[in-house]
């Protein structure tokens, strides 16, 4: 055996999906083969502070970003380091964690600042997508300053009841809602402003909730479709992550067909939005109308027990702690192709 990776766990983060991003850590540094992996767990706090955390053994429920303060450079500066971003939501999904892992010249599991910059904000990853020709529900987007009744009965007029608002830079359903009146309209635009200053509204689609796990850089993979059932009215933050009471079926209980058409719009969305490393890829499904409907993009998915990116490459013959040697292993041949296309010369 060689020298093990320093496998550094980057987690916690300033956003409302700090907690997620804590359970995400503690079951990749679970997961994360020991002979192979020198695992470091560094925390950032709801302000903003990085902590240099402890492992206990046995590990908790969840990783805690606290511990002693740390400068990054010092943890980044090691030999044979990998970051892996687990980071969810704004400063840290958005490609703010991953331009200070630019600046730093060290290798990192996921998207670019580009590609993570863009899926990050919904908006904006609708319009690549619709550029490519990629089917999309219908939408039309708002600023938070736009009166919310004007807002409201535009939308309502343009796209029907019911309707879901959501910020256009958050994940986990963080900040999202259904409404099925204009009053309920105007509500859901007030709570998702809190979060961005980009609202989407969309139309409510009635089918199958579909996810697709991307592996890969310029040659990407996708896993066995896979469906989520929710348990809720929708699959909300709680539904997700408190309740527990959504359905994952997997595979998607889908025609082949439809299994094949999702595989290949998620690899579609993937190039087009310029992705690497990892992603997964989630749509709707109209079984008697339009077929796959691309709803968005994550470039940091979960990694609970109930998260179906890690569920997906399981069910496709890629076991947890496989998937954690890929994704590294993608890391560092990215990193290494654009050192090689890196000019620093004139």
């Amino acid at each position: 055996m060689g020298t093990p990776t320093r496998l550094v766990l980057l987690f916690g983060g300033r956003s409302a999906e700090h907690d997620v991003s804590c359970v995400s850590a503690r079951h990749v540094a679970a997961a994360a083969d020991k002979d192979r992996f020198e695992v470091v767990a560094l925390g950032i706090t709801r302000e903003g502070h990085w902590r240099l955390a402890v492992l206990a053994d046995p590990l908790p429920d969840r990783l805690d970003a606290d511990g002693l303060p740390v400068a990054p450079a010092e943890i980044f500066a090691e030999p044979d380091t990998v970051v892996f971003p687990l980071i969810h939501g704004p400063m840290g999904e958005d490609g703010t964690i991953q331009g200070l892992l630019e600046v730093a010249d060290v290798p990192y599991v996921g998207s670019g600042v580009l590609a993570s910059a863009v899926c990050m904000d919904k908006a904006m990853a609708k319009l690549v997508c619709a550029q490519h020709g990629l089917p999309q529900c219908r939408y039309r987007t708002a600023s938070a300053d736009d009166p919310p009744e004007e807002v409201a009965e535009q939308a309502v007029a343009e796209l029907g009841l019911p309707l879901f608002v959501k910020p256009a830079n958050m994940g986990s359903s963080v900040g999202v809602s259904r409404a099925t009146a204009v009053s309920e309209t105007v509500e859901a635009l007030e709570a998702a402003r809190h979060y961005d200053h980009t609202l989407i509204i969309e139309e409510a689609v009635t089918g199958q909730e579909i996810e697709v796990s991307v592996l890969g850089n310029r040659d990407p993979e996708a896993s066995v479709p896979g469906e989520i059932v929710p348990g809720a009215e929708f699959y909300d933050y709680a539904d997700k992550y408190l309740a527990n009471g959504a359905t994952l079926l997997v595979p998607a209980p889908i025609p082949e067909t439809a299994a094949q058409q999702a595989q290949r719009l998620a690899i579609s969305a993937y190039r087009a939005l310029r992705c690497e490393g990892m992603a997964r890829v989630d749509f709707l499904y109209e079984p008697e109308g339009r077929g796959m409907l691309l709803s968005e993009v994550n470039t940091i998915p979960g990694f609970t027990p109930i998260s179906m990116f890690p569920k997906l490459w399981q069910a496709s013959g890629l076991p947890y702690p496989q998937l954690i040697e890929a994704l590294v292993d993608l890391a560092v041949e990215r990193c290494e192709h654009r050192r090689r296309h890196r000019r620093t010369d004139r």
